[in-house]
């Protein structure tokens, strides 16, 4: 809910019109669309939206406010919002077995299986391998056939003994709205969230998708300017995990939600208002608290800036790159969308200014190298680490400590170079860096252990074990 903090003055918008488009340039985004909204106490709501460059480098379509992104894994608040409803209307518990919905679920674990629980998928606490991007068709059952293939997927971890970025599990949760609701997930998600906000710009399939005014993505900017992606979706059967598309309106819109503590524009309750509390309240810790956010709540991110709290959520699919920034006590809500480019970097200078003009927040920076080198012992680390669609070799190559990671499975053929090697950088005695070419922002790599001495990278937010 608003804070009780001092007016703020009135943004400016032709201001961030200016700093989007001169930044989407240094940094190569083909195009971007960028919203800011803010509530206040007397319901006079400011709301800011502003796009620039092209939606497509082929074409030449400008990018415009209400243009249509996907926004890849925001999609999880969302799906978990449906779900959240669906607790509150006695239909789901968040700590009962997702046996009890799905009673045909069968997991590679079979302590897993029987003991998963919705809040283990809502916190990516569940262990199951998170990254299963199994193509089941095109059809109403695509859920379906995937959850029937979910013992494909490894159990990368014991329940609850870790955290792993999982897609999968989304999915699972998806099958599960499905079930419950008795329509397919896109319906669910249209009927209970998107019809209640009066989302106009808000689709789930390609071929609503093309009745609007959409971007593509674009991808190889390592080797120097993005080109437009050879693919534009990933399998239906991921949906619930990362395939909404919408306008930055919509997405504010959504935002705008959990702002007001559950209720729609027209003051119809969409969740309780202590259901919207527990939402951006800890449920798990990090390993790696320096890639995405310091904990997490249901669903949402949660961020620690200038000892205020945030939640949020990030986006990336093919070629296309979302953020997403709520600060409740301020009743600010960000969104910036983006298809190709160095669009991390984008992020982190663009929301560094926003949040200290309209909040007086100072965005921490993000992790890089330690000023003076750091000697780490590597050989407990040296080996190869394997999950669904990654493999990481981490070796000593003429003394130098180096990463090569692997994109294996269906995506390795939807990225533009599946095989990449980064120089470690140490930062603590297991924690490194290590950073793309001509990209500016450093990306942590941890190595940790459970107490039970299974071994892991921590590496763009998944938990990868150690082989052997």
């Amino acid at each position: 809910m608003i804070g009780t903090l001092s007016p703020r003055p009135a943004i400016d918008a032709d201001h961030w019109q200016r700093r989007l488009a001169a930044l989407a340039d240094r940094y190569r985004v083909p195009g971007a669309a960028l919203g800011i909204l803010r509530l206040r106490p007397d319901g006079d709501d400011e709301l800011v939206q502003v796009a620039h460059g092209v939606l497509n480098k082929d074409t030449g379509v400008a990018a415009t406010p209400d243009s249509l992104f996907q926004i890849g894994s925001i999609t999880k608040v969302w799906t978990a919002t449906v779900a959240m409803r669906l607790v509150d209307e006695g239909e789901l518990e968040l700590d009962a077995p997702v046996l009890d919905v799905l009673p045909e679920l069968r997991l590679a674990d079979s302590d897993a299986t029987k003991r998963v629980t919705l809040r283990h998928l809502l916190t990516h606490t569940s262990g199951i391998d998170g990254d299963l991007f199994l193509d089941t068709g095109r059809g109403d059952d695509c859920l379906g056939r995937f959850v029937a293939r979910l013992e494909e997927a490894a159990q990368t971890h014991p329940l609850g003994a870790t955290w792993s970025y999982c897609n999968a599990g989304f999915s699972l949760l998806g099958r599960m709205i499905e079930r419950l609701t008795g329509e397919t997930w896109d319906r669910a998600m249209r009927e209970r969230l998107f019809e209640p906000l009066g989302l106009a710009r808000t689709v789930t399939l390609p071929e609503e998708a093309l009745l609007y005014r959409t971007a593509v993505g674009h991808v190889g900017e390592e080797a120097g300017e993005p080109y437009r992606a050879s693919a534009w979706v990933l399998p239906r059967s991921t949906g619930p995990a990362g395939l909404i598309t919408a306008a930055v309106g919509d997405v504010l819109a959504f935002a705008r939600l959990h702002l007001a503590g559950g209720l729609a524009p027209d003051g119809t309750r969409l969740l309780r208002e202590t259901t919207v509390a527990t939402m951006t309240e800890k449920h798990a810790d990090l390993p790696d608290p320096h890639t995405l956010g310091d904990s997490w709540g249901l669903g949402w991110i949660r961020f620690t800036w200038d000892d205020r709290w945030l939640v949020g959520h990030d986006g990336n699919t093919i070629g296309q790159s979302a953020f997403l920034r709520v600060c409740p006590d301020e009743g600010l809500a960000v969104a910036l969308l983006t298809n190709g480019g160095h669009t991390r970097d984008l992020y982190q200078e663009l929301y560094r200014e926003l949040f200290a003009e309209l909040a007086a927040i100072a965005m921490p920076h993000p992790l890089g190298p330690p000023p003076e080198p750091v000697s780490v012992d590597m050989t407990p680390f040296v080996g190869t680490y394997e999950r669904a669609g990654a493999r990481i070799e981490v070796v000593v190559d003429g003394g130098e400590p180096t990463l090569r990671a692997t994109v294996t499975g269906p995506l390795a053929v939807l990225v533009s170079e599946p095989t990449k090697q980064f120089r470690l950088v140490a930062v603590t005695e297991n924690l490194f860096v290590v950073r793309a070419p001509k990209a500016e922002s450093w990306m942590p790599v941890t190595f940790h252990a459970l107490p039970s001495g299974e071994r892991y990278v921590h590496f763009g937010a998944r938990a990868t074990p150690k082989l052997g």
